[in-house]
């Protein structure tokens, strides 16, 4: 089975959370629920949202943060949320997602890529297949922007 990453529109939000299974509630950390919070980054610039389609049903989705960093020498992308279909192949979703989220970030001028470290092995697997490396309580893929020959180091 073929499928294509998009940019999601508001419509797909209500499938997100769904498959997200209502995570990321309101909290006493933030007012806002999951579904609230991603309607919101629909539409700002701080954060892009992938959608993974199979025969135009959702079938996964991921959230790239972005914020400035002084020490990265650029922005900083954080993979913030990964869900996909249990119904459909989480390697191949997850790893199309990946890499769009990795391609966003270079074109977006990130100097870095964040994500949490998975416990799951396989998960650790995936993750460094795509260039991330271990960095502390995270891991981080270093990714040059458009124009830019060399990915930069931070000393």
């Amino acid at each position: 089975m073929e499928y294509l990453i998009r940019p999601a529109r508001i419509t797909d939000i209500e499938r997100l959370v769904a498959l997200g299974g209502g995570a990321g509630r309101a909290s006493a950390a933030g007012p806002l629920d999951s579904g609230d919070l991603l309607r919101q980054l629909v539409y700002l610039p701080q954060a892009s949202i992938f959608i993974a389609e199979a025969r135009r049903e959702v079938v996964g989705g991921a959230v790239l943060a972005l914020r400035p960093s002084v020490r990265a020498g650029g922005f900083v992308g954080a993979v913030d949320f990964v869900v996909v279909d249990p119904d459909h192949d989480a390697e191949r979703v997850t790893d199309a997602l990946l890499e769009e989220m990795l391609r966003s970030a270079r074109n977006k001028g990130c100097s870095i890529v964040e994500a949490a470290l998975p416990d799951d092995p396989a998960e650790r697997t995936r993750l460094e297949r795509h260039g991330f490396v271990e960095s502390g309580p995270r891991a981080e893929c270093r990714v040059a922007a458009v124009g830019v020959a060399k990915a930069r180091t931070s000393n």
